[in-house]
């Protein structure tokens, strides 16, 4: 069975940094296209981010400059390294691939 296991969440103050992981298992993660989402309650959910399996990326302008996504085949993980993070509240970060998608991962940037 395919799954996503997101983790790293956490309180940081504003301008601070966190880096989430992306645990995959149970499909051919070398070859898979994974993206970031994130979703504030409330709100309609946002991309942040995509690594293809050749290591190209892209990013969303609201975090273009500020995070960084990279992957690790051999540990069947992604992660987003989230730098200078702003004061948006609580947010939820998931990864996904295709159709899967993770339950998620909390972010909060308060002072």
């Amino acid at each position: 069975e395919a799954q996503l296991v997101e983790s790293g969440g956490g309180l940081v103050q504003p301008g601070g940094s966190l880096t989430l992981s992306c645990a995959a298992s149970g499909f051919s993660f070398s070859t898979s296209w994974m993206n970031w989402f994130r979703q504030t309650p409330g709100e309609e959910s946002e991309w942040v981010s995509i690594i293809y399996a050749n290591g190209t990326t892209d990013y969303a302008d609201s975090v273009k400059g500020r995070f960084t996504v990279s992957r690790d085949n051999a540990k069947k993980t992604v992660y987003l390294r989230m730098n200078r993070l702003k004061s948006d509240g609580t947010t939820r970060y998931y990864c996904g691939r295709g159709a899967i998608k993770g339950q998620g991962t909390q972010v909060t940037v308060s002072s």
